[in-house]
């Protein structure tokens, strides 16, 4: 592998240039495909649910899809462990690569897999499984893609590169709820919930093919010093040296790992279980509001080159946490389609400041030899913990008649991520000085 060359001075080079934008949408594009794949489950539960959870109430069969969903979660810690180790001992571009081949399997096996009907309780034994390997997968390729987008964008605009991350992360989003959106057009609901569903998970194990011959071609940003050096990809030697960068990372990371889900994969079961949207008109009123939010990954980065990366995470805690509640409150109520996604789409700027910069911020906390395993495994625990148990804490507070209860748990865990942002410091540990 060639490590990418970093120049002495800046203004970069047009060839620089060129090779480390080219990197960054390599990069970012079979990250779009990884969550394609991984989210795909979240938009296409309410159609699978009967056929793996064979119960009469609608809301239980999404609190068992939504335990699976959330048992994905549980293998982030692992999944950012072995691929952040990995990506510090042997190479950004290793990990990526085993990563998105990871994803490809757990996304064919969904597509393949009998029903209850077919062979009882094992099926959704096996769509744990499937749900647990796409957890391993998509755990490690956080931290790994956001640590490669970083060492590779350009100084001084690397809140606005790195932003790309979540731009395609939103993206792959998107592209699930576009994926069921064009299949609500030309199937029944019927056939959607006998074998329609199975498509989305197929397509996304054929576009993982795609993605791995793109990131074949990435250059490696390490070099072999870094790779050899002593602690590289050691958990004891972080806990021991970056304890307090560990903490700062998991504190601002649960609360916005939280507030993430319940507005993008949680908001469509919101709308139509608690808002009572038509399950089409969600899907349309989710897809407009996930495309804004896309497109303002990039202007929330950029803000940050010119106000710092600790001020964004300021503005996303304070508002953050005088938004939720009023914002959730309203949407109860609303009848409008129109004014439903205006809201989303508000509450989702908010969540901007946090997400074009969250991969940057942990980067910078971290030295090269122990920065992708600082940045996933950091960033898997807190998100597992939080994120992944967003949509059961919902439900199940629903089921029990405390629905609201929620809004306020969300609430006082962006008090906690102010808080958290508090400590960051005003000038970044590291990589600030590399060019």
């Amino acid at each position: 592998m060639s490590a990418i060359p970093i120049s002495t001075a800046t203004p970069y080079s047009f060839e620089e240039k060129r090779k480390r934008i080219f990197a960054i949408v390599a990069a970012s594009s079979g990250n779009l495909v990884e969550w394609f794949d991984f989210y795909i489950y979240a938009f296409c539960a309410i159609y699978f649910a009967p056929a793996f959870f064979p119960k009469s109430d609608p809301t239980a069969q999404l609190l068992n899809t939504a335990g699976v969903f959330a048992a994905g979660f549980l293998m982030r810690p692992i999944g950012g462990w072995l691929f952040g180790r990995l990506a510090d001992r042997k190479g950004r571009k290793t990990s990526m690569v085993v990563s998105v081949m990871m994803m490809c399997a757990g996304s064919l096996l969904i597509a393949c897999l009998p029903t209850y009907a077919s062979i009882g309780a094992m099926a959704p034994v096996l769509l744990l499984t499937a749900r647990l390997l796409q957890g391993l997968s998509v755990g490690g390729e956080y931290g790994t893609t956001a640590t490669y987008m970083s060492e590779v964008a350009m100084r001084g605009q690397r809140g606005f590169f790195s932003s790309f991350q979540y731009v395609t992360l939103i993206g792959g989003q998107l592209l699930a709820v576009l994926v069921v959106v064009v299949l609500q057009q030309f199937l029944s609901d019927a056939e959607l919930k006998s074998w329609g569903w199975r498509i989305p998970f197929l397509l996304g194990a054929c576009t993982a093919v795609v993605a791995l011959m793109l990131r074949r071609t990435l250059h490696e940003t390490t070099t072999a010093q870094t790779r050899s050096a002593k602690g590289a990809g050691s958990v004891a030697e972080l806990v021991k040296n970056h304890k307090r960068a560990l903490l700062v990372v998991l504190g601002y990371t649960a609360g916005g790992s939280l507030i993430f889900y319940t507005f993008t994969t949680y908001m469509q079961k919101y709308l139509v279980n608690t808002v009572h949207l038509p399950i089409k008109t969600a899907s349309y009123v989710m897809t407009g509001a996930l495309f804004v939010y896309m497109c303002m990954q990039p202007v929330f980065g950029a803000l940050s080159d010119r106000i710092g990366r600790r001020n964004n995470m300021l503005l996303f805690g304070g508002l953050g946490m005088l938004m939720v509640v009023p914002i959730l409150t309203t949407l109860q109520s609303v009848t409008s389609p129109l004014l439903a996604g205006v809201l989303i789409t508000v509450a989702l700027a908010v969540v901007s400041f946090y997400t074009s910069v969250g991969g940057i911020v942990k980067a910078e906390m971290f030295p090269p030899e122990e920065r992708a395993l600082g940045v996933g495994l950091s960033y898997a625990v807190g998100n597992a913990i939080f994120g992944g148990s967003a949509e059961y804490v919902a439900l199940g507070l629903k089921s029990m008649g405390y629905e609201s209860t929620f809004y306020w748990y969300v609430t006082g865990m962006m008090v906690l991520a102010f808080a958290v942002s508090l400590l960051l410091p005003r000038q970044a540990t590291y990589l600030h000085d590399d060019h």
